[in-house]
């Protein structure tokens, strides 16, 4: 007994069995830690999963959502640019019903002259020249004419 009490006792025994409880420790400290990591890890693949989802689930109605407001507002914009046209309309509308504003423009565009009165028409000199290229336009009737002025003036809008 003896031996068994000295062996016991003996410092590689006792540095042996204390390694064995600390490896045991270290043992289920890392079991315990893997456990909770493991179960981290799972809930962190579960909550990554569900987010995913809802973006997947969700990015094509607030898609659809940002394009339709953007399309809104586009109307909007054309709905004010049509009521002040509708406006700007009104306004020339209620001017041309003005006999003086009717006469005005008539003189100004059409070069009438009231009765009495002396017409002048000042000729620059490049246009000279160029109603000596256009020779042709006095042999053609009146009409043909406006008709081609009708066609100039719509196609510069």
């Amino acid at each position: 007994m003896a031996v068994k009490d000295r062996d016991r006792f003996s410092t590689t025994t006792r540095l042996k069995l204390l390694g064995e409880q600390t490896a045991a420790r270290v043992y289920r400290s890392q079991t315990r830690r893997q456990a909770r990591r493991s179960r981290l890890t799972g809930r962190a693949a579960l909550l990554a999963l569900v987010v995913c989802s809802l973006v997947v689930a969700l990015a094509y109605p607030m898609r659809q959502y940002v394009s339709q407001r953007a399309e809104i507002a586009d109307l909007e914009r054309q709905k004010q640019q049509a009521k002040e046209r509708v406006e700007r309309l009104r306004d020339l509308k209620a001017r041309w019903q003005d006999d003086a504003y009717a006469e005005q423009q008539i003189r100004q565009r059409l070069h009438y002259v009231m009765p009495g009165e002396t017409g002048y028409v000042v000729v620059d000199p490049d246009a000279v020249q160029q109603s000596r290229a256009d020779r042709g336009r006095a042999d053609r009737p009146w009409y043909a004419n406006i008709w081609d002025g009708v066609d100039k003036s719509d196609a510069a809008e």
